[in-house]
């Protein structure tokens, strides 16, 4: 059943759509000392998109290039909201984050992939 389950391109797609939400939202709130971190802006930008690019590479199978490329863009449409906030700033360096995330995502997404295929049960 949850072999099933993680099959599932729905559930991959819902959460991508929470995870997404999650990024805009931690993205948009005003810094302090309550909200997760790593320690380092560019390593929150780097591990969420690599979050994002796993689940987008999950949900949507076969349609590789568009799902990074269309995160990228989401990174900089986060890039650009922040601009209009007093609290946050833009930064070219931020997106450059979000793509190292999103090649990581893919790397770890295709290893995952790899890996089950290779040592999955054959059918005899």
């Amino acid at each position: 059943m949850t072999a099933l389950l993680l099959r599932s391109p729905t559930l991959w797609r819902a959460l991508l759509v929470l995870a997404m939400a999650a990024v805009m939202g931690l993205s948009l709130m005003p810094p302090g000392p309550e909200l997760p971190s790593t320690g380092w802006d560019k390593s929150n930008h780097a591990l969420g998109f690599a979050v994002l690019g796993v689940l987008g590479l999950q949900a949507c199978q076969g349609r590789r290039l568009e799902v990074l490329l269309g995160l990228l863009a989401y990174g900089a449409l986060i890039e650009v909201l922040q601009s209009f906030t007093t609290y946050r700033m833009a930064e070219w360096a931020d997106l450059w984050a979000d793509g190292v995330g999103l090649l990581l995502g893919a790397a770890l997404h295709f290893a995952w992939t790899w890996t089950r295929a290779r040592w999955a049960p054959r059918a005899v």
